[in-house]
């Protein structure tokens, strides 16, 4: 294939994952094209190495999930990009960082289990906000009285949080605390706007996160 061919490749590439504002894989790159003018999947990952050369220096990166590639503004730039935007992203809530850091280390886990390891009743409003963001789902029931669901992390949350794979996850043994783990579960997001989670936490956890204002801006 010859380098205009090459270049006209990548500029759709480059087009379609500015408009898509979510994660694309090689395969849906390639559907884009034409029967008889579509890129042999050897050749597409060749132009998306060459799409993540040419952002080098630039403000935004080519960057690869688990769902597939992405184009997002970088995180260094993420406290001036922030300022675009009215509200500032509402923080997460510890209760909800360390509920989802349990589920990501220790899935499949029961509500229960979570419980039991912090303490304190995990709050409904926090399991329907991570259901409802897809980051967790209910992968089967445990075989105890009751049949309690078990829960686990989804592709959508390693999307997110610029993960691959669950092992791309800080090691848990270099890891203080739960707190720490959401802190580090966070530091993946795309663009990061840096913030402190709160650090009370009494009896029954609310959830004052707004995760629809979460930090990191993907360009679309």
């Amino acid at each position: 294939m010859n380098e205009d061919n090459l270049r006209k490749i990548q500029a759709i590439t480059e087009a379609a994952l500015l408009a898509a504002g979510k994660p694309l894989s090689v395969d849906q790159l390639r559907d884009l094209f034409e029967e008889g003018e579509r890129p042999a999947r050897q050749i597409m990952e060749h132009v998306l190495v060459l799409l993540e050369q040419s952002c080098q220096g630039r403000g935004f990166e080519l960057k690869k999930t688990a769902s597939g590639y992405r184009l997002q503004v970088r995180e260094e730039f993420a406290p001036w990009v922030g300022r675009l935007f009215e509200e500032k992203p509402q923080r997460y809530s510890r209760a909800l960082l360390e509920t989802l850091a349990l589920v990501a280390y220790r899935q499949p886990i029961t509500r229960g289990e979570i419980e039991d390891i912090r303490g304190v009743t995990v709050s409904s409003n926090i399991v329907r906000t991570l259901l409802e963001r897809e980051w967790v789902r209910a992968v089967g029931h445990r075989d105890v009285p009751g049949r309690p669901a078990m829960y686990a992390t989804t592709r959508q949350f390693l999307d997110y949080f610029n993960l691959e794979g669950l092992d791309q996850m800080p090691p848990l043994s270099e890891i203080r605390d739960l707190e720490e783990i959401g802190r580090e579960i966070e530091k993946n997001m795309q663009a990061e706007i840096e913030f402190e989670s709160p650090a009370r936490n009494t009896g029954d956890d609310g959830d004052d996160s707004n995760p629809d204002n979460a930090p990191g801006q993907t360009l679309h």
